[in-house]
């Protein structure tokens, strides 16, 4: 795993991508401190971390987007798979030279509060636990973009799928006054989560009983649930979608209060796309 981090982190920082990465970044965060902590004069830092969130779902697929698309158009995957080293730490190593990325920069950025503390009354405890949240939020979003590109040999299309699925999950708290809140519209959702989560199923394993299996029991289970506790299914398909935001449960660090939730639900997000990104890989090793 270490052989992988060290290759990665040459590749990065010998080419453009981790100083472009980090000068974007570090733009949009200067802005935010200009517009709010110096123009507006408000001394909450964490306002300029919720103003820049939204750029995290459009560089994190550029910063992802090669990781292992590239590997598989080159057909260099081969030389991972000769590797004395297990599928689990070909993509540690590679996800943790991405976050090394993504944390060089966020160590500048934490300067910040301690910099307008000398001219302001700032509190460091909320501006540091929202610098603490935001690095989590990244490294979910990175994971996932990793299992994005896992998928693909074209980078184009890895970034750009990992793009529509973060700003899809960053502005679907305001999408989801806009969806059926019915109990029908709940199940009409469902079933095409299902569906979909089956075809995903079906692509990483290459098992099809597998994957029909999955979908026949979730079905089931949902209908079985629809049928026995109607009043459940109100209000479901809104209340799912302001749950699994990332960016949602950003907020609440925002606004002051460290939630033990939220850092558990980024931390579970990232477990479960980086264990997706392995199986796939496992998946092309034996294909």
């Amino acid at each position: 795993m270490t052989a992988v981090l060290k290759h990665e982190l040459r590749s990065y920082f010998h080419s453009l991508t981790a100083y472009v990465f980090g000068a974007f970044l570090l733009m949009f965060v200067g802005l935010g401190a200009l517009r709010y902590n110096i123009q507006a004069a408000v001394s909450n830092f964490e306002f300029v971390l919720e103003y820049c969130s939204l750029v995290l779902a459009i560089i994190v697929p550029v910063l992802t987007m090669r990781v292992l698309s590239e590997e598989r158009r080159q057909k260099t995957d081969q030389l991972l798979y000769s590797l004395p080293i297990s599928t689990t730490q070909v993509i540690l190593g590679k996800y943790l030279a991405l976050l090394t990325v993504y944390l060089v920069p966020l160590c500048i950025v934490s300067l910040y509060p301690l910099i307008f503390s000398r001219f302001g009354d700032v509190y460091l405890p909320a501006a540091y636990g929202s610098i603490f949240a935001f690095f989590l939020m990244g490294a979910a979003l990175i994971a996932l973009g990793v299992f994005v590109s896992s998928l693909t040999d074209n980078q184009g299309l890895a970034a750009g799928l990992s793009m529509a699925l973060m700003l899809f999950n960053y502005f679907s708290v305001s999408l989801s006054e806009y969806v059926s809140a019915t109990a029908f519209g709940s199940i009409l959702a469902l079933t095409v989560l299902i569906l979909l989560l089956c075809v995903l199923v079906r692509f990483v394993t290459k098992n099809e009983n597998l994957a029909y299996l999955l979908g026949i029991v979730l079905m089931l289970a949902v209908m079985a649930a629809y049928f026995f506790h109607i009043s459940s299914f109100e209000n479901l398909l809104p209340r799912v979608m302001t749950t699994l935001s990332l960016f949602a449960r950003f907020e609440s660090f925002v606004n002051g209060v460290f939630d033990l939730t939220a850092v558990v639900f980024d931390l579970t997000v990232t477990a479960l796309f980086l264990f997706l990104s392995v199986q796939s890989l496992e998946k092309r090793r034996y294909n």
